[in-house]
């Protein structure tokens, strides 16, 4: 192409899934894209099939408009995967390969901030399949906690987890003189098992063919522990605490001045899930943890590959997206 580059590319990749925007300068779309995932750590080869998902779906868009990654004003990427140095620098090295020029690319932690940030600043809080907080100060400075599925990095919570706890609940009460919980017979009928003995061998089974029902499990410690249930209760405020402690560190790590914080919650745990005994929990100690800080919660209502174009537009233009062009951008989400 010739002349001025007007054309921004958003990227919100995840472990399943991949949403690609294509908007122009004014905050216009242009077209997008769903498709496959594009993290590295769901190809055998890694960092190369990244590279090839990125170069066949990206291109797929971008050639219905006669563009190449060159003719770009900016990109920004939000990728699953990018969780320590090593990953992003190898993303990164990715990316500059495939000839974009002017780009961003970190964890998709960081596209919730600016996709439920009016500011474009904030802290993130992913409560979802999995757990992960990202932050960035108005100086644009980042920060992420956790986010590797790990207890080393206080990953303790998400669906996956919270079934995990419901199981260990059940079988901490059945075979570990564990406190009784009223989780134990509705988990051994959500995983077929015919009585105790079974328990832990349709779980493993479960979690090995990845058909574990997470979901009913994770609802079932959430509902017991708004019930009161002593040990369902003490697992959910053991996962708030964890989520508000990384929230913490991520403000505290930053430099957000003496104003409030914005703190986008995303995920299914966070804005789905119900009862909402964990976000209130969650809620509640990250207040107790940070006495002098006004934090904002926000719910994210729009889709996290926003923030990636709002990125890219805010990279285009040196500054954070003005609030009509903030609209129009959001706008294009909905059509």
């Amino acid at each position: 192409m010739n002349g001025t580059p007007s054309y921004v590319l958003g990227v919100d990749g995840g472990n399943t899934k991949t949403d690609y925007y294509l908007y122009d300068l004014d905050g216009r779309r242009l077209g997008s894209l769903r498709t496959g995932t594009c993290s590295h750590e769901q190809f055998k080869d890694g960092y190369a099939g990244a590279k090839r998902a990125l170069a066949e779906q990206a291109g797929e868009l971008l050639g219905r408009h006669g563009l190449e990654p060159g003719d770009l004003a900016a990109a920004a990427f939000g990728l699953a995967g990018a969780d320590i140095p090593s990953q992003k620098r190898e993303l990164d090295r990715v990316i500059r390969e495939l000839g974009y020029g002017r780009f961003e690319m970190d964890n998709d932690s960081f596209l919730g901030i600016k996709a439920g940030s009016p500011s474009g600043a904030g802290v993130c809080s992913i409560n979802g399949t999995g757990a992960c907080t990202g932050g960035i100060d108005p100086s644009g400075r980042r920060l992420q906690v956790g986010g590797v599925g790990s207890e080393l990095s206080g990953d303790e919570s998400g669906g996956a987890y919270l079934a995990r706890r419901a199981v260990r609940l059940a079988y901490d009460e059945l075979y570990r003189v564990g406190a009784p919980t009223a989780l134990t017979a509705p988990a051994l009928r959500l995983l077929g098992a015919a009585g105790p003995e079974e328990l832990l061998e349709r779980a493993l089974e479960a979690m090995l063919s990845r058909s574990l029902p997470a979901t009913e499990l994770a609802t079932l410690l959430l509902e017991a522990a708004a019930a009161g249930d002593g040990p369902a209760l003490s697992a959910v405020r053991h996962s708030a605490r964890q989520m508000a402690m990384s929230t913490a560190g991520c403000v505290r790590g930053l430099d957000f001045g003496s104003g409030p914080v914005d703190v986008v919650l995303a995920g299914s745990v966070w804005v789905k899930a119900a009862p909402p005994i964990l976000r209130e929990l969650y809620m509640e100690t990250a207040r107790e943890l940070l006495p002098q800080t006004e934090l904002r919660f926000r719910l994210l209502e729009e889709p996290p590959a926003a923030g990636a174009v709002l990125w890219a537009l805010e990279l285009a233009h040196g500054r954070p997206a003005s609030e009509a062009l903030r609209a129009r951008v959001l706008a294009g989400m909905r059509t």
